[in-house]
């Protein structure tokens, strides 16, 4: 019974011990662990303020952009473009009905071809004339004739001088009459005002017109502009040639710089601004005029 017992005591104690020993690993396992330097943090990129930069937006303009409107009433009679072609100066776009208008001109032409075959008519009398008053003069100086015929002979060289310069006249008169007609028929072919695009048509074929109906919009296409306004501050900090970040949110992944082509040189007392005008250097990529445009630009305090 007594061994018995010992053997328990034993067998309590070393169970104890190993208790103690494994709870002795275990802190030396947490203050390692707590003790152990941490990896070092990377450093945060400094964030940059919106306050340093300003971004302003507006319209991409051209500076060629019209409504072609028509001149001169009349029938259209056909059309030679259609939206989206691009055209050159001078084109013809459209072409009313000029048939009136070319009768005209052909009567207005002849009746200017027969006044200046009358004129050369009178040229030659008035040459024959002079002749007679020459040729009375000398008889008169070898009294041959009374003065009388001699100043019969004078004046009617000069009344004929005055029918001459009265037909010549006549003939400027018919030859600007065949000029107007000779405008008015340009007038009845639309043309292309300058080199770009036709962005819209307005009109159709047999329809009749007024003057001063639009008939198409032409648009160039370059060099494409963008006109904005800043503060006050910044007159003086921004100077003709400088060159800025230009993008557009219509075609997030193309990057374009503009040129300052304009600087106001005064303040719009009502606003408080000034205007600037940019302009597109380089390629044009996807940009079109219409489309909205972000310039930036370095802000001031």
């Amino acid at each position: 019974m007594i061994r018995l017992r010992k053997h328990l005591l034993i067998a309590f104690g070393g169970a104890v011990l190993l208790a103690c020993g494994c709870g002795g690993k275990k802190t030396e396992t947490i203050a390692a662990a707590a003790s152990s330097p941490s990896p070092a943090a990377a450093p945060s990129p400094t964030p940059t303020r919106s306050e340093d930069f300003l971004t302003v937006s507006g319209p991409l303009i051209v500076e060629h952009q019209v409504d072609v409107t028509a001149q001169r009433g009349g029938i259209i009679v056909s059309i030679s473009v259609e939206a989206g072609a691009r055209v050159k100066a001078g084109k013809v776009l459209a072409q009313l009905d000029d048939r009136q208008l070319s009768a005209n001109l052909e009567a207005a032409r002849a009746k200017t071809r027969s006044i200046a075959a009358d004129l050369k008519n009178w040229e030659a009398e008035a040459e024959v004339l002079q002749a007679d008053y020459v040729r009375a003069k000398r008889l008169w100086n070898e009294k041959l004739i009374a003065e009388e015929q001699l100043q019969h002979a004078q004046y009617k060289a000069e009344s004929d001088q005055w029918d001459v310069l009265r037909v010549r006249e006549q003939l400027n008169t018919s030859a600007e009459e065949a000029r107007a007609l000779e405008l008015e028929m340009e007038k009845t072919r639309i043309r292309a005002p300058f080199d770009g695009l036709v962005a819209r048509r307005y009109v159709r074929v047999g329809q009749t017109l007024s003057s001063g109906d639009r008939l198409f919009w032409v648009t160039a296409e370059a060099p494409l502009l963008m006109r904005f306004t800043l503060p006050e501050k910044f007159v003086g900090h921004l100077k003709s040639g400088q060159v800025l970040p230009l993008s557009s949110p219509d075609v997030p992944l193309e990057k374009h710089t503009a040129k300052i082509r304009e600087v106001s040189p005064v303040v719009d007392p009502s606003s408080g601004t000034i205007e600037v005008l940019v302009e597109l250097v380089g390629p044009h990529g996807e940009l079109r005029p219409g489309m909205t445009a972000n310039v930036r630009l370095a802000n001031l305090p």
